[in-house]
């Protein structure tokens, strides 16, 4: 059931933009292994950032 649920939340993020934090690590881990990912904090902020803007409020 927990992976039912879990499988879900992913959904549920796609669907709102907001992308897997796990899914970004797995990158991470195989292609910049050199780099140091990012904090869950930071990867949302920064997702948050590239679907919003810059803070400047909506465009439209």
């Amino acid at each position: 059931m927990s992976r039912l649920l879990a499988r879900l939340c992913e959904v549920a993020r796609s669907m709102v933009g907001q992308p897997s934090y796990e899914s970004y690590l797995a990158h991470m881990k195989e292609h910049h292994p050199d780099r140091e990912p990012m904090s869950a904090i930071e990867f949302f902020r920064d997702r948050e950032k590239a679907r919003y803007g810059s803070g400047g409020g909506r465009c439209c």
